[in-house]
């Protein structure tokens, strides 16, 4: 199967589905009916029809069906004379009178074949000028429907009152492809497929190598863009008249997909959410940015906005920190409803659990994402701040001072929460801003780009965060090491492994979570069992979750810890041992040590004492989020000291390391690595310093007559 795209996964909701044939499908390059085409796309209404689909389908074909018989009448009929006159172009109305009987008896006995029933339904532009033909045909439609009966339109152009179907365009609709975009709206369809012979719109002619399919179309970037060729070589309407058929039914709330009818299956892989075909969408603005830039481009555009960012006042920035969480409350509904959408797609493509849960903002999420952008908002402003200052020389003063980084490339995966929390971040630290988060999170990430872009006071420019849509992307972004200034990759080891490879740009490295809690023989039971429960189920797939539960041997087998392992097991934790506790309490063994599950799972293993279990963490742990459980405060403080974690934990969960739990406000994640930030990055971690020296026009003149003092200088 295609893959899934995830701004298709409305598909799962589809039920009433219209399929345009285009005449260049149903018939061959000679005129004839292509049968074996028209009976493959016979057997996908089939399998719609018998999965519950209210299928209607509207046929172009006639007009063609009927030009070949007659052609092929008028030379049986002519005499050797009669041939070596000009042959006149044969009266279109009467190609469609011949044309259609044919049509629809293929058609009839195709389905007969594979016992579906199916009607006809002929209409001309006219009819739809009276309001009671309309009823009555919903009302005919809804019949035909409930009977399981497939309804095959057609445009009556034997009695059109237009001169001719191939030259008059002027009316309600004006070939079959417009019908189908007109009944989609009259009939309340779920979506409209229409049929080509090519696999979709492309940006230039199909034949030509540079010419590239647009699987979303949207009207604002890609209308001036696209030159269309000539007509469908057989029906009347070719490409120009189905996109503007796609753009009437999508902007009246009808998706609309153009693809081929060549193809095996495309039907049932559109409605799979298959990323084939153009798709047509009134949302589409939302997903896809609608100008192409270099990522160079939207660097230096970052930095720009970044440097008048700078320029404002404290409480600019904060107001538009405040705007920023406003506009998030202001739209959680559309947040939600594109984030619903991406989940629908993962479950759809079969993505993993812990995945779907990172992927997923429950209720509530977005106010507590505006809580702490508004907490970051009203904390000190960071930068400009006078660090240090130093009297070097008589009317000679030096300052260090704080200032933003530059431009900042963040590469996350599943968590669209974290776009929010990083863009908040940025703002506050007057960093520009350019994000990358995973294909899962695309309509979340485009939708919370969009709100967070369009809070931002045009004086800034909504320029300042840039959102990176594909992969390839990434690759160039990592070789602009004279405008990006640090990399911060949240994701696997591989991940961060191979961007490091990969950049002359520093990375922060946010990797693997494997987070330990070590029960000491001194610990209070019931402390440790509230600990490790909420270390571990309070949020399993957050990397500061707890992985690996250590236990001192001497509570091997006594009721504190059996209460804990049974609460954990109630919970729906699947327990691993290590080999002492699988030999010990015959839990599954473990394969490695050294594993983040991110799920209600866990692995449990006996040490000797604190010493061993340190020398456990050092060996299997990440230098993430370590914890002691103890009442000794001897053992408690060797474990403080010597653990060599980003952040090392007495009697308290793990879920502690989080940024605004530590009141940073947010977070742009938690570095495991020692340069420049360590543990969880918020603002002070998005900073660097320089120097700013006041004289009144000294010279160094090889220090001559330079007395340096060197005196510490108040702040203020």
């Amino acid at each position: 199967m295609a893959s899934a795209d995830p701004s298709r996964s409305f598909m799962k909701d589809v039920k009433r589905v219209i399929v345009k044939v285009g005449t260049a499908v149903v018939s061959r390059h000679d005129g004839r009916l292509a049968l074996g085409r028209v009976g493959a796309l016979c057997e996908q209404m089939k399998e719609l029809n018998s999965l519950g689909y209210e299928v209607i389908m509207v046929t172009s074909g006639a007009v063609g069906v009927g030009r070949q018989r007659l052609r092929y009448r008028k030379l049986v009929n002519s005499s050797f004379a009669d041939l070596q006159k000009p042959q006149m172009e044969l009266d279109g109305k009467a190609c469609a009178a011949v044309g259609q009987s044919g049509l629809m008896a293929l058609y009839d006995m195709l389905f007969t074949q594979l016992d579906v029933s199916s009607s006809q339904l002929l209409v001309t532009d006219s009819d739809f000028e009276n309001l009671k033909f309309r009823e009555r045909l919903s009302e005919t439609v809804e019949s035909l429907l409930d009977l399981k009966v497939i309804p095959i339109f057609n445009e009556n152009d034997a009695i059109s009152t237009r001169k001719a179907p191939y030259e008059d365009s002027s009316g309600i609709f004006w070939d079959n492809d417009s019908l189908a975009g007109l009944l989609a709206m009259e009939l309340k369809a779920d979506l409209l497929i229409l049929l080509s012979d090519v696999d979709g719109l492309y940006s230039g002619p199909p034949s030509e190598p540079s010419s590239k399919i647009i699987h979303t179309y949207i009207k604002e970037k890609h209308h001036h863009e696209i030159t269309f060729g000539d007509k469908s070589r057989v029906g009347r309407g070719g490409m120009t008249a189905k996109v503007k058929a796609a753009v009437l039914a999508s902007n009246s709330g009808t998706p609309v997909v153009i693809t081929s009818g060549f193809e095996n299956q495309s039907i049932i892989k559109v409605l799979q959410g298959a990323r084939i075909g153009t798709l047509f969408h009134k949302n589409a603005t939302l997903w896809e940015p609608l100008k192409d830039v270099s990522v160079r481009e939207m660097a230096v555009a970052a930095r720009d906005c970044s440097r008048r960012l700078q320029n404002l006042s404290s409480e600019e920035r904060k107001k538009i920190l405040l705007d920023v969480a406003d506009a998030l409350e202001e739209n959680e509904d559309l947040i939600r409803s594109e984030n619903e959408a991406d989940v629908a797609a993962a479950q759809y493509a079969g993505y993993e659990k812990p995945l779907v849960a990172r992927l997923t903002i429950k209720p509530g999420k977005i106010s507590s994402l505006a809580k702490s952008i508004r907490t970051l908002a009203n904390m000190e402003d960071p930068i400009n701040q006078i660090l240090k200052k130093t009297e070097v020389a008589d009317d000679l003063v030096l300052e260090k001072t704080s200032c933003p980084l530059g431009v900042l490339l963040i590469v996350f995966e599943s968590r669209p929460d974290a776009l929010v929390q990083i863009a908040s971040l940025a703002i506050r630290s007057g960093n520009g801003l350019l994000l990358k988060g995973g294909k899962e999170a695309i309509r979340s990430n485009t939708i919370l780009h969009k709100v967070i872009t369009e809070a931002i006071s045009c004086n800034v420019g909504e320029k300042l965060i840039g959102l990176v849509t594909t992969r390839d992307e990434i690759a160039d972004l990592l070789k602009l090491d004279d405008v990006i200034d640090l990399v911060i990759p949240r994701g696997s080891n591989k991940l961060v492994s191979q961007i490091k490879a990969s950049t002359k740009i520093p990375v922060l490295g946010h990797a693997d979570g494997i987070c330990h809690v070590y029960i000491d023989k001194s610990a209070d039971m019931d402390m440790a069992k509230r600990i490790v429960m909420d270390a571990k189920i309070d949020y399993p797939a957050a990397c500061n979750a707890m992985e690996t539960l250590l236990v001192h041997k001497d509570l091997m087998k006594t009721p504190g810890l059996d209460d804990i392992l049974v609460a954990l097991k109630t919970e729906g934790v699947n327990i691993y041992g290590g080999p002492i506790a699988h030999k010990a309490l015959g839990f599954p063994k473990v394969s490695s040590f050294h594993h983040e599950y991110s799920s209600m799972a866990c692995t449990v293993e006996f040490v000797d004492d604190v010493q061993s279990a340190i020398d456990h963490i050092h060996r299997y742990g990440s230098a993430h989020t370590d914890c002691i459980v103890t009442t000794d405060d001897k053992v408690a403080e060797t474990f403080l000291r010597q653990v060599d974690s980003a952040a090392v934990f007495h009697n308290a969960s793990t879920r502690f390391s989080d940024g605004a739990r530590f009141g940073l406000g947010a977070e742009v994640g938690i570095s495991t690595g020692r340069i420049h930030a360590r543990g969880p990055v918020g603002v002070e971690g998005l900073l660097t310093t320089r120097w700013i020296l006041r004289g009144r026009g000294q010279v160094v003149n090889g220090d001559k007559d330079v007395v340096y003092t060197h005196k510490s200088l108040p702040l203020q």
